[in-house]
């Protein structure tokens, strides 16, 4: 037989052209596993510099000059340039600019730093890159991420007939609490599955009902669902408390307007202050009028594992369904999350079959594919990283930090309220602190919303703290979010020290504008 001669030059050229491409990925030659491991150890030293040496928790960039230094780079270049080169760029452009959540400046938000084990376990995750849908590619990744979900269910005291799946976060583990809610609703009342179906008529009048304080993600989730965000119903309240009478009263109220509420959502842990509502009572109440209740813990979940704090949750074995975010107190890398139910069940509402990755047959031969009890098919293997951390801190460690953190701002609270020149807004039962700088009777409550407003932005873009800001009555707030159990009192007090200084300042700026206008006008 005759070598076609086309056929054997495109089979070189296709040969070469493997070889040249090689070269960037991570792979079984020597060469590739020595490019690896310096450029690893190379970027590790990097950041650990970077870390060691960052005295504010931030550089104080202002926007206009961060878009200058990326305004000078060919995004998509046409041709490459060498890794060490571009690493050296992207030093200058990022990891010199981060926002450095391990400083104790780093305030504002629920932004944790890392432990080391969780870092190691990014490694891991991003070296083998294992997607989580189908057992074949991650067999054992499969199985510990399972494992993980049934101690979960054990923790929060959910019985066998419970389970869960990772998430990216709170947002998409709430929206399946609602989603659930939704088709659940829909299916045991109007008999009418909306995977097939699509909404029932019934859908317009379906009520979502939630704390006026609930987190943003239940209106979004409503809106997403097609139920609309005029289908979320908030229940205002006198303080941080969720009334288990306002909720009966809102339930009675939209039975009578022939509104059919389906899902009451309470939080544990508000994003502003930290409030819990009663779990055990509300459970109840929604349960009797045949609500499902889901609890979004994205934020105070984590005091499941504190002796000290865990009764703050009591009750919420109870519920339907459950966020739990790994990312805020838990100590790990964005993103990592969770969502838990109490009936694995109800995950059938979005069980869905393809051949190519997982069909039917697998479930007849025990065979574990994730992607059914998710809304995500590619998905990181996540659940690595609280299973390293855990398995290396323990959980009597990991508890004591979580009381630490309370207790620190328990002592912050008590500073605060017995300083003249601050205000406390409420006693919370995690680690948020919300207050203001309270200036002179001669300024209006508008200046002083100003004075509270430029003393965090002032802060941000000098790059000595990263504090938040919110509004209590619709009059300006400071936060701090004290998650970092590496943060002390004497630095929290030199930082209230530091706003109190600045407040003066402003202060004064603004009287004597007062004083200016005042002489003008006579």
């Amino acid at each position: 037989m005759t070598k076609d001669t086309n056929s054997s030059s495109s089979y070189k050229e296709l040969h070469q052209a493997n070889n040249a491409f090689r070269e960037y990925f991570l792979n079984d030659s020597s060469e590739s596993v020595a490019a690896y491991r310096q450029v690893m150890t190379s970027l590790a030293e990097t950041i650990a510099e970077q870390v060691k040496g960052q005295q504010q928790p931030y550089s104080g960039k202002s926007p206009a000059d961060l878009v200058a230094g990326i305004a000078a780079l060919d995004i998509f270049p046409e041709h490459g340039d060498t890794l060490q080169n571009v690493l050296d760029r992207t030093k200058e452009l990022v990891i010199e600019s981060n926002i450095s959540v391990y400083h104790p400046y780093c305030l504002a938000h629920l932004h944790c730093p890392t432990f080391i084990a969780s870092l190691a376990a990014e490694m891991i995750i991003s070296a083998f890159n294992q997607s989580m849908d189908s057992w074949d590619q991650a067999p054992a990744a499969t199985m510990i991420e399972q494992a993980l979900c049934d101690k979960l269910c054990e923790v929060y005291g959910f019985g066998a007939d419970a389970d869960a799946t990772f998430t990216g976060g709170g947002t998409m583990s709430n929206f399946m609490g609602l989603l659930l809610a939704r088709d659940h609703y829909s299916q045991t009342h109007f008999n009418w599955n909306i995977q097939l179906q699509g909404l029932p008529a019934e859908a317009s009048r379906f009520r979502i009902i939630c704390a006026e304080h609930a987190h943003f993600t239940i209106a979004q989730s409503a809106s997403i669902l097609g139920l609309g965000a005029h289908a979320v119903v908030k229940i205002a309240n006198e303080g941080l408390d969720e009334e288990v009478a306002a909720l009966e009263n809102t339930i009675l109220s939209l039975k009578e307007q022939g509104l059919l509420p389906i899902a009451y959502v309470t939080t544990v842990g508000t994003t502003d202050f930290g409030s819990i509502g009663a779990i055990g009572q509300l459970a109840d109440c929604a349960h009797k009028h045949g609500l499902w209740i889901h609890v979004d813990a994205a934020y105070g979940g984590a005091l499941m594992f504190s002796d000290k704090h865990k009764y703050k949750l009591h009750g919420i074995e109870t519920v339907d369904s459950v966020t739990i975010d790994f990312h805020k107190l838990f100590y790990q890398p964005i993103s990592c999350g969770a969502f838990i139910v109490k009936d694995k069940a109800m995950f059938n509402y979005i069980k869905l079959h393809a051949a190519y990755l997982n069909p039917e047959s697998n479930e007849e031969l025990g065979i574990l594919d994730l992607v059914s009890k998710s809304i995500q098919t590619t998905r990181r293997f996540d659940a690595l990283k609280p299973f390293i951390a855990l398995q290396h801190i323990g959980v009597k460690k990991f508890g004591e930090m979580l009381d630490h953190t309370i207790a620190l701002a328990d002592e912050v609270s008590n500073i605060i309220d017995e300083d003249p020149q601050l205000q406390l807004a409420y006693k919370t039962p995690i680690n948020a602190v919300v207050f203001r700088y309270v200036p002179g009777e001669a300024l209006s409550d508008a200046e002083a919303d100003a004075i509270n407003s430029d003393i965090k932005i002032k802060l941000l873009l000098s790059g000595k703290a990263i504090i938040g800001q919110t509004a209590v009555y619709e009059r300006a707030y400071l936060k701090f979010t004290l998650l970092n159990p590496m943060t002390s009192v004497d630095q929290v007090v030199d930082l209230l020290n530091e706003i109190k200084e600045m407040g003066a300042v402003l202060e004064a700026a603004y009287m004597a504008v007062c004083d200016n206008e005042t002489v003008s006008n006579s």
